[in-house]
């Protein structure tokens, strides 16, 4: 029993670094045939073999003619390989080649969106660093202007107002730290930037709050009303607002 138990182990550990093996030799390099390395790549690719498969993408990308309709397809793969590998910025990039290179292929809209999707993922907190966030919305907004139509669109819309939310809420924070350390004119000038550049996001009426806040503190009696004016507009039935800014005065009749 023992002497089978360890022969039965051997061929284990025999399979599995001949699967190793196997994976460890695959060489995009020695394809002189770019058929047969396309075959290969994907291969690769629905083998889950990610590394395997973008360096096999990344040489077809480069020494493929021009023309040859398998160029943007190896983007794609290129890029999926690397999302897979957990290369998101190089996924962006190479799904960003696709409508660059050709506008007119039935996967640019495709790429667009991806590389969005992609940008998105890395900004991963509003209070963060909003670099990639504005990447996205760039490639989003790309998206629905060069693509109205596509099937993309809808779903790129809604991820240009998931992000507006975040930019809102990026900037309300910000506010909020200024106006905790009473340095409030850096802090209107946030607040200010919510309720101007995302109006409809759900930080707005907050914002609005906080700004109220900041002018009576500097005894900005002036702005705080006419602010309160615009709140009573927005928001004519919240109660914070009401609190806050008590009723509207009466109208001056003649």
């Amino acid at each position: 029993m023992k002497v089978r138990r360890i022969r039965a182990g051997l061929m284990i550990i025999a399979g599995l670094m001949g699967v190793a093996s196997c994976r460890a030799t695959f060489n995009p390099a020695t394809y002189a045939d770019m058929d047969a390395l396309f075959k290969a790549a994907m291969a690769q690719y629905n083998g889950k073999h990610y590394d395997n498969s973008a360096k096999a993408f990344e040489r077809l990308t480069t020494e493929l003619p021009a023309r040859d309709p398998r160029v943007p397809i190896s983007f794609f793969y290129l890029a999926k390989s690397q999302e897979k590998n957990g290369e998101k910025l190089l996924a962006a990039k190479s799904y960003s080649r696709i409508y660059e290179q050709f506008p007119e292929d039935t996967l640019a809209d495709d790429g667009l969106y991806l590389s969005g999707m992609a940008y998105k993922a890395m900004w991963r907190k509003p209070e963060l660093d909003a670099e990639y966030g504005q990447s996205a919305l760039t490639q989003f907004r790309t998206l629905l202007a060069l693509y109205p139509n596509s099937s993309f669109a809808p779903r790129g819309g809604q991820q240009m107002a998931a992000l507006d939310e975040w930019f809102a809420t990026k900037d309300y924070l910000t506010g909020t730290h200024y106006l905790k350390r009473k340095a409030y004119d850096s802090a209107i000038i946030y607040f200010k930037d919510v309720i101007k550049l995302h109006p409809a996001a759900s930080k707005t009426r907050d914002a609005y709050l906080r700004l109220h806040e900041a002018y009576t503190a500097i005894n900005y009696k002036d702005d705080a009303r006419d602010l309160c004016d615009n709140m009573r507009k927005s928001y004519p039935t919240d109660r914070e607002v009401q609190r806050e800014c008590g009723p509207a005065p009466p109208v001056a009749t003649k």
